[in-house]
């Protein structure tokens, strides 16, 4: 049974003046978090992280368990700054350490690491790093292209690869230690790291027994040397470690040197476990004491492969690892060695197959797979929503007609929108033989300015109402000259006047004289 006690100081340090950072001590459970973005807004993240942190892993204590709930941490502090405007773009740094149960049974300690605060074990007298800052300059430093000693001072140290908060998802680097009693293992925000270096670290630790008592003692040495930024310390002390153990083992699970495991040896005289002899490197993140120059250009070696912890292949790390002659400037501020060296298989877990595939390893190392049914889902819908969109703009641009002058003077109708609409620019579909010669003069100003109709017919109709009105205008102003046609009026028939006794005659008509009887003699 592992027993741990523990001890956390925190202060704003000598130029802040709001504490951002927040420490963590629960049953079996510790953690710093380092808040960012204005005033209020990294107290907030760094509070929504850590009660994150503590109810998600309190519903699944392993291992697995502290990294699901550093993801659901991040998750949390993201919704929180995407709903609140005062709060948008906060984020936060968060360091966790837990004591859980292994896949034997034995107790372990996960350690789960997102951001620039550091991870630290204190071991047979060696100060040692595990955690690696996501950091700009770190970055440069792992990938060979600027020393830890430029590092230290680089214009960039600040500014972060990796955060809780900025996005909806993070990365986790995670870690698997087999601790021996008499450990001391150190959370610290970089108001630690920045202004105090490893060795005074291990001096401070060395002198203080109680853990209260040194996390109060590192933050008081960082404000002696500045405190230029705000200080948060958790130190967790091995009373009782694991059965049987004789060396500290830190078993990167998830991040850049996952798969290769580092064995703190246990100290002067003391049995290294069996195997070949190991390898001493300096700690690819160690950092030189204060004040101390940059180390002289000279060419020094270059270790490009580890013998792995966990099977048997050899594994390139992520950079190089330079080895540093004892005594030379710059030299590493551990005072012992990290030896890497073969573990019998099955003391960390079951062997790897060489052959492994990429995605095999991550079902292995618990990774959730980065495309699910739901994010082929929400991307299927999103796809829908873009192209309805589409639709709907694209009708909506050309669902249209305007009659207008072109610079011939020409009378042109268009289908879209006047001067175009999101990229759908309008387009001829039809140059009449209609000029504004034959248009009212009043309706110039309205074709010049683009008078839309609903559809290609309405505007045909209109340029005829326009000529129409054109031919009514010109019949008032011009109208056509009067032809006068003489009649003639025949002269008065006379009229006889007949007889007494005779038959009035009519005239226009014909009198037929009476019968004549004759009589014979």
């Amino acid at each position: 049974m592992t027993v741990l006690r523990s001890g956390s100081a925190t202060d704003v340090g000598r130029v802040r003046t709001v504490n951002q950072d927040l420490p963590m001590e629960a049953p079996n459970l510790y953690a710093v978090a380092d808040g960012m973005g204005g005033h209020v807004a990294g107290e907030v993240a760094a509070r929504v992280a850590i009660d994150t942190l503590r109810s998600a892993f309190g519903r699944h204590p392993s291992v697995d368990g502290l990294r699901e709930a550093v993801t659901e941490a991040n998750v949390a502090v993201w919704q929180q700054g995407q709903t609140d405007s005062d709060l948008h773009g906060m984020g936060t740094t968060i360091t966790a350490l837990a004591l859980v149960a292994g896949p034997d049974g034995r107790d372990v300690v996960a350690l789960a690491n997102v951001g620039d605060s550091r991870a630290y074990v204190y071991s047979g007298a060696r100060m040692v790093q595990i955690t690696d800052d996501h950091s700009l300059a770190e970055e440069k430093v792992r990938q060979g292209e600027m020393t830890p000693a430029e590092a230290a001072v680089h214009p960039h140290r600040h500014i972060l690869t990796r955060a809780l908060g900025v996005g909806s998802d993070v990365n986790v680097d995670l870690w698997e230690l087999q601790v021996r009693t008499g450990d001391r293992l150190v959370l610290c925000s970089d108001g630690l790291s920045n202004e105090v270096d490893p060795q005074e670290m291990a001096a401070i630790l060395a002198a203080t027994p109680d853990p209260q008592g040194a996390a109060e003692a590192l933050v008081a040495r960082a404000n002696e040397h500045g405190g230029n930024d705000n200080i948060t310390v958790v130190v967790v002390d091995v009373l009782v470690g694991g059965r049987g153990e004789t060396a500290t083992v830190i078993a990167p699970l998830l991040g850049a040197a996952a798969g290769t495991a580092m064995v703190v040896a246990s100290g002067t005289g003391a049995a290294a476990p069996p195997g070949p002899a190991p390898t001493t490197v300096t700690p690819a993140t160690a950092v030189p004491p204060s004040g101390t120059p940059a180390p002289p250009s000279e060419p020094t070696d270059e270790i490009t492969t580890m013998t792995p912890a966990v099977g048997g292949t050899a594994v390139a790390p992520t950079g190089v690892v330079r080895a540093v002659p004892p005594g030379a400037q710059g030299a590493p501020i551990a005072t012992g060695t990290i030896a890497v060296i073969e573990r019998p298989a099955g003391s960390l877990g079951p062997p790897i197959p060489q052959d492994e595939g990429w995605m095999a390893r991550r079902r292995r190392l618990g990774v959730p797979r980065s495309v699910t049914f739901r994010v082929f889902l929400f991307v299927l819908l999103l796809i829908g929503v873009v192209v309805a969109a589409y639709a709907v703009v694209r009708w909506y641009a050309t669902d249209n007609y305007y009659v207008t002058v072109d610079n011939q003077n020409r009378l042109v109708i268009y289908q879209g929108r006047p001067g175009g609409l999101m990229g759908f620019n309008p387009k001829v579909v039809e140059t009449t033989g209609v000029t504004t010669a034959t248009v009212r003069t009043d309706q110039l100003a309205n074709l010049k300015a683009n008078v839309e109709e609903p559809t290609l017919a309405a505007a045909r109709q209109y340029i005829r109402n326009l000529q129409s009105a054109y031919a009514a205008q010109q019949l008032l102003l011009h109208p056509p000259p009067t032809t006068t046609v003489p009649t003639t009026v025949p002269p008065p028939t006379p009229t006889t006047k007949a007889p007494p006794g005779s038959p009035a005659v009519v005239p226009g008509t014909t009198t037929t004289p009476p019968p004549t009887t004759t009589t014979a003699a």
